[in-house]
């Protein structure tokens, strides 16, 4: 791919804690469109490596380039302002404010001229429109995860990192999820850690397998046996 082809490119990493090392030597490149996805057993080092991507944990070597910058050594906010959003796993929202206060928050972080665009997440999330003014604990898991989603979309960012967006989630709204992302990454890149590997095969263009801190393995093409080999290297 071309540089122009590419949102981030991931050379080298390393990363782990103070006292252990989860991310071996890894590489490899996001395009700027479409769904590239991270599969691996639990303790893989999913959730480490997004965190890393993200600033929230440092990198003890290797380097990070987002749209043809050096990221290695720039905050979380700083990233976030070059245009690369977050939905963690656990805890993407705050249970005790409402939806609209929700948003609010996320939308305080922006460009002044950024902050008007509420209206274009309820546009996109037509049940959290009527729900504006309830709080977030009281939903459902699905619905928490729509908050958080549509709380990271209002950044419009270049690269949506999502970390377990399916998870505990009713199979209504985790079809919605699945349209948002595919309407979203028409225009943007994604980057998503699931366990849902049916899901992820529906709408990845690229699937990387994560063992040890390692890529051992990476699907482009939508070939059943490959995708086969993966189910069964999950569930060993």
């Amino acid at each position: 791919m071309s540089n122009s082809e590419i949102i981030m490119r991931v050379s080298n990493l390393s990363c782990g804690y103070s006292n252990s090392q989860v991310i071996h030597d890894l590489s490899f490149e996001i395009p700027s469109q479409g769904i590239t996805a991270i599969v691996g057993r639990n303790g893989a080092g999913k959730t480490t490596l997004l965190q890393t991507l993200m600033g929230y944990l440092k990198m003890t070597s290797g380097s990070l380039e987002f749209s043809g910058k050096q990221i290695s050594s720039l905050s979380t906010s700083e990233r976030s302002r070059l245009g690369m959003g977050y939905v963690p796993q656990e805890r993407p929202v705050f249970p005790n404010l409402t939806v609209d206060e929700n948003l609010i928050i996320g939308a305080s972080s922006l460009h002044r001229s950024k902050r008007n665009q509420l209206d274009s997440v309820f546009t996109l999330f037509p049940k959290l429109a009527a729900r504006r003014n309830q709080k977030v604990g009281t939903m459902s898991g699905g619905e928490r995860k729509m908050v958080g989603i549509a709380r990271a979309l209002l950044g419009n960012p270049s690269l949506l990192i999502m970390d377990e967006p399916t998870e505990g989630v009713w199979h209504g709204v985790v079809d919605e999820i699945r349209d948002h992302l595919i309407s979203y990454s028409k225009d943007h890149a994604v980057l998503i850690v699931e366990q849902n590997l049916d899901f992820l095969l529906d709408i990845s263009s690229v699937i990387l397998l994560l063992e040890r801190g390692v890529v051992s393995k990476q699907i482009t093409e939508k070939n059943q046996q490959e995708a086969d080999e993966i189910r069964k290297r999950l569930t060993l």
